[in-house]
């Protein structure tokens, strides 16, 4: 599709806004590198055609609001509107950041309940809001592990264990915080090889990052044996929440063993997030981990809200502000929309969707690990015929009109296909989407170049990725 600029202009268009009446900086104020040598180039269109424009351009786009969007451990569901409605009330949209704490008691008293109905769910004593993203989340529970042993004199301990089926940013984010990573393999069960743990652990360990349930859409089944193992050697337990929705309302992770947990609102409480953000990834943690929290912190008193900075062992600020505020009311809606019976809700219709779809499924792809799924699962596209791939049947997918669920992750399973189906799709979509994946298996054994030709119906064909990776083209001619 054309750029506005490769549009043809009209010499009839004549622009609605009056003349500038601020004066400018002379020319010779500017610094030479900064003066513009030619006049800007700006398409002359009317106003029907720039919104067609920009309404084509949208219908090139596939989100939530489209379809169903399978990626696994992305937990890409439906949001409700109405939240987004009350987010962007004018007491919230309007209120400055930099408000005074006397100004600003209505958003503080929210966050302050969202922190505990938040450590209510994780089953742990104090909650932080300030990280942007689970990723973020993370990193600054990581910083809570470094303090806490450097208060202790357990400067030692820089090694942090992963299980090979946890998610891909624990050890990004592992070594962002200064610490040192060791894989922990997973059995033929897809769960912790424990024998293995057993022998990582000493005390040079920190801790262990743990995805519950992990990847694999597993429920770790001897986790308080993992957890009880890694405290008895004085290391901590840090859960990955991206995958809450598998167990929200049902099980909490301070029951489990978990000393910090983070949250995906982004995912699990249903606020808009892909395409780079928003997010919000807030913490959890034990009580004795609670003085290293990021400052601010909203404490309340007699009704009275403040925030209190007063923290001399913080690990200090990790957000400008208070986080992403936004995100955090839809999440509050969200949570009071629902209540207790409702989470249960989205922890059972999101297992048994996935369990529905892997029923359906798992007699025309691999599955590696047998038994039943929590709210995700995957499958491998190996042996499936005609040398097709686990990208071809992805490519494929999209002539049907679906998105392709995560492909190649997680690692420990060759060809993998990674799906999702969320809580909020119906029967009816996964059905159309599971007759969707039965007619590609059925296409690679009878007409395998379909798969390796697709997708011919998108925007765009299949690009050459090598040729991409090596020779990009990152300007368009016309900003030459």
């Amino acid at each position: 599709m054309n750029t506005m600029f490769e549009r043809p202009s009209r010499d009839d268009i004549r622009g609605l806004l009056p003349t500038i009446d601020v004066p400018s900086l002379p020319e010779d104020d500017l610094p030479e590198e900064l003066t513009r040598r030619q006049p800007l180039r700006l398409p002359a269109l009317a106003e029907p055609e720039l919104v067609r424009h920009y309404t084509a351009l949208s219908r090139l786009n596939y989100g939530v609001d489209n379809g169903l969007y399978p990626l696994g451990s992305c937990t890409m569901k439906y949001n409700p509107k109405i939240n987004d409605e009350l987010s962007s009330l004018s007491a919230f949209s309007s209120l400055h950041p930099n408000s005074c704490a006397a100004d600003a008691q209505g958003i503080l008293q929210l966050l302050h309940h969202l922190g505990v109905l938040l450590g209510r769910i994780a089953g742990l004593d104090e909650v932080c809001l300030q990280p942007a993203a689970g990723a973020h989340g993370e990193f600054t529970g990581l910083l809570l592990f470094k303090r806490y042993f450097e208060r202790r004199g357990d400067v030692h301990r820089t090694r942090i264990l992963l299980p090979d089926s946890a998610h891909g940013t624990n050890p990004a984010s592992a070594s962002l915080a200064g610490f040192t990573t060791v894989s922990v393999p997973t059995t033929s069960e897809g769960q912790v090889d424990i024998s293995a743990l057993r022998s990582a652990l000493d005390d040079s360990v920190a801790g262990i990052m743990l995805t519950v349930p992990n990847t694999l859409g597993l429920f770790e089944r001897r986790i308080l044996e993992i957890t009880d193992a890694v405290h008895a050697a004085g290391a901590l337990c840090y859960f990955d929440g991206a995958n809450l929705n598998a167990f929200i309302g049902r099980a909490r992770p301070g029951d489990m063993g978990a000393d910090v947990f983070h949250f995906n609102l982004h995912k699990t409480l249903a606020t808009p997030h892909g395409g780079g953000g928003p997010g919000s990834g807030p913490i959890a943690v034990r009580g004795d981990l609670a003085p290293y929290l990021p400052v601010p912190r909203i404490t309340a008193n007699d009704g009275e809200y403040r925030l209190a900075w007063d923290a001399p062992d913080s690990v200090g600020s990790t957000h400008s502000f208070f986080g992403n505020v936004g995100v955090a009311i839809k999440a509050y809606a969200y949570l009071l929309e629902l209540g207790d019976l409702g989470l249960r809700d989205v922890s059972d219709n999101a297992c048994l969707n996935a369990n529905y779809l892997q029923a359906l499924l798992k007699a025309h792809y691999i599955l590696p690990h047998l038994g039943l799924c929590k709210h995700e699962f995957v499958l491998s596209g190996r042996d499936l015929g005609g040398d097709v791939s686990t990208l071809d049947v992805a490519k494929r997918l999209m002539d049907y009109g679906f998105h392709p669920p995560t492909v190649y992750f997680p690692l420990i399973v060759p060809e993998a296909l990674m799906i999702e189906p969320t809580e909020t799709e119906s029967r009816d979509t996964l059905d159309r989407f599971a007759r969707a994946m039965i007619a590609i298996a059925r296409e690679a054994r009878e007409e395998p170049e379909r798969l390796r030709d697709a997708p011919t119906t998108a925007p765009v064909r299949r690009l050459d990725q090598t040729r991409a990776a090596r020779d990009p083209i990152l300007r368009h001619p016309l900003g030459e």
